[in-house]
């Protein structure tokens, strides 16, 4: 009697108890495969993408012949400091050397980035083109290997000097053009990856265009020169490698 009163009884009712949903206590977790496997096809599995082909990554420079000579001192070469900024200084002759030497050793150099060796090679080649005349068709095919190395280095500032110096080398002398294009399908393939890569700055400016260091146009006025000096086959070749490539002189 005293336990009822109290309140300890067992028929008291009790307030009913709001049940609160069952929570699931651990989270599933979602596991990561390769493609095209078994594990892929399982439940909570997330198939990983493919890796980044790595088109437009730069590679890694080697030592050039270039700069190997020139520290040893066999170039007849000097810096010069003028008021219009750094020139060469010729110790001899441009038109006496010996091009079938002196000039694939000035190309192997366009794989430099660091000064000196970077303004020499460039300066270089650009004096030798301009002085060399008829001695240049016949270095031709000595020059695509180190044109070929250079633009596989896949560095923006080493393609725009590549470019340009190939627009020169085609406009030195007479036939160069026609020259050339045998060896289209080891220069072009960088072309056709890095054709589109252009700076899109919206209402902005662009100074890269006034600098000429716009990747995508100096590969658009490369082809160009090409197909202009390159004879009735050039045009046919640069479509073989840059599909997409339209012809400055059929249209």
């Amino acid at each position: 009697m005293v336990a009822e009163k109290e309140g300890l009884g067992p028929h008291r009712s009790r307030p009913p108890q709001l049940q609160e949903p069952l929570r699931q206590s651990k989270r599933t977790r979602k596991q990561v495969s390769d493609g095209f496997t078994v594990k892929a096809m399982m439940k909570n599995t997330v198939v990983k993408g493919p890796p980044a082909a790595g088109a437009f990554k730069e590679r890694p420079t080697k030592p050039t012949a270039f700069r190997k000579f020139y520290e040893r001192g066999d170039f007849p070469i000097a810096l010069e400091h003028d008021t219009k900024g750094n020139k060469i200084a010729w110790k001899v002759e441009i038109e006496k050397l010996d091009y079938h030497h002196y000039l694939p050793l000035f190309f192997d150099g366009l794989c430099e980035m660091q000064f000196p060796y970077e303004f020499f090679a460039r300066q270089g080649i650009h004096d030798m083109l301009e002085h060399g005349g008829n001695k240049i068709l016949p270095v031709i095919p000595q020059l695509i290997m180190p044109i070929k190395n250079a633009l596989n280095l896949r560095n923006q500032q080493v393609i725009c000097i590549t470019l340009k110096v190939l627009q020169h080398l085609v406009l030195s002398a007479d036939m160069v053009g026609e020259a050339l294009v045998p060896y289209y399908r080891q220069i072009l393939p960088i072309f056709n990856i890095f054709k589109n890569k252009n700076v899109n700055s919206g209402d902005g400016i662009d100074y890269s265009q006034q600098k000429r260091e716009n990747i995508g146009d100096l590969i658009q006025e490369t082809l160009e020169a090409f197909e202009r000096y390159g004879g009735e086959d050039a045009y046919i070749n640069i479509k073989y490698v840059v599909p997409t490539y339209q012809s400055c002189l059929l249209n």
